[in-house]
């Protein structure tokens, strides 16, 4: 038997005979309402906006509401076991905290926090390129827990090479190619209020300290902060990549390669040719393409089509232990949550992640045992129904 993470509703309810509540509320669904009473306008609406009329961010919770769990009973799940190995890490349950960038403007421990509470669960953090904080740095902050790192892939080759291999050198095991945001799509959320954090210099914090970059420079970041941005963001975005780049990322990179953004049944199929190691369904939380379709819509033909050969992971929309399980059951290995450990931060730091986070696996744990599971390998479709 691994850890019993269901045991945290327990603490809470201990705690709370001594007046002790948690930092923010556990029901996941509800921390984007009370986020946006502490944070301020443009970082809430840069945390939670989506693109366009918000269809795509609203077709994910709803293609999780069209299916259903179907418990069975008297399987003997007193005791689980949630534990894999997800991209050649050892997990205590097939979670990842995703790629979110710029956490200094959510809370000014940002990335730090963040890492240091998902190695004191156990789970991966996935460092943004977009990171207010240093790769080295964060990689301090995580310690002993497992890290991977996700690129947004710079138009410089020798910039491109230059972080990988900081990454790397960092304890960074597995490379998370972002493929759905070489440009940003239209969110109205940031255009009303002209709010794009990254032209103050947040969220500049890899380029920044990378030296290739720093030697592209006429002036250090320090001396002419708005030229080092202009030099960064056009670096970074405007540039489709194709198929056949993809070599490149083999050659500076020798851990496990996964590409985020597949939503294709082709692109999962052209992925699995060209050696990638595993894809994330995703549609960025809706923040890319408006009116696509909800990502675990796409999720049981993507299984089917390239599960036998590479690790499928899942992104988008996960708020609740259900919501994992779903996942798990039309075929993902493993997922990625973001936003809501993201309005964690906002609440209270690190503190507030890892209460999110310890929600999150008491849920999916609860759930697992109360719908008859036991372990991972007895989830499957007919675990759950469509409706």
């Amino acid at each position: 038997m691994t850890e019993r993470f269901g045991s945290y509703q327990n603490e809470i309810y201990l705690q709370g005979l001594g007046g002790q509540l948690p930092p923010c509320s556990t029901d996941a669904t509800k921390l984007e309402a009370s986020a946006r009473e502490i944070m301020a306008p443009g970082p809430f609406s840069y945390v939670a906006g989506a693109a366009g009329s918000g269809a795509t961010a609203r077709a994910n919770r709803e293609a999780f509401d069209r299916w259903r769990i179907v418990p069975r009973m008297l399987t003997g799940a007193t005791d689980r076991d949630l534990a894999t190995t997800v991209l050649g890490t050892r997990l205590p349950a097939p979670v990842a905290v995703a790629p979110v960038g710029v956490q200094s403007i959510v809370h000014p421990d940002a990335e730090s926090a963040t890492a240091r509470a998902a190695a004191s669960v156990g789970l991966p953090f996935i460092l943004s390129t977009a990171s207010s904080t240093g790769i080295e740095d964060v990689a301090a902050a995580n310690g002993d827990g497992p890290r991977w790192f996700q690129l947004y892939w710079p138009g410089d080759n020798d910039v491109c090479a230059s972080l990988l291999t900081r990454a790397k050198n960092a304890g960074y095991t597995a490379l998370v190619v972002t493929l759905d945001t070489w440009t940003l799509a239209w969110r109205p959320s940031d255009l009303d209020q002209a709010y794009l954090p990254f032209l103050k210099g947040e969220g500049c914090a890899v380029p920044f300290t990378d030296p290739v970059f720093r030697g592209l420079l006429e002036k250090t970041p320090e001396e002419d902060l708005n030229m080092a941005i202009l030099r960064w963001i056009g670096m970074l975005t405007g540039t489709d990549r194709t198929w056949d780049q993809l070599p490149f990322l083999r050659e500076h990179w020798d851990g496990p390669i996964v590409l985020k953004g597949i939503q294709h049944v082709g692109d999962a199929r052209r992925a699995a040719e060209a050696g990638m190691d595993g894809i994330v369904v995703s549609n960025h939380g809706g923040r890319q393409v408006d009116g696509a379709l909800g990502a675990l819509e796409a999720l049981p033909g993507i299984v089917a089509a390239v599960g036998d050969r590479m690790e499928v992971l899942f992104d988008s929309g996960i708020r609740t232990g259900a919501d994992v399980l779903k996942a798990l059951a039309l075929g993902a290995r493993a997922v990625l949550v973001g936003r809501p450990w993201v309005y964690g931060l906002a609440h209270a730091g690190e503190d507030g992640v890892r209460h999110v986070l310890r929600s999150l696996l008491a849920d999916f744990d609860l759930t697992m045992g109360l719908s008859g599971h036991r372990t991972l390998a007895d989830l499957g479709p007919d675990s759950v129904q469509r409706t």
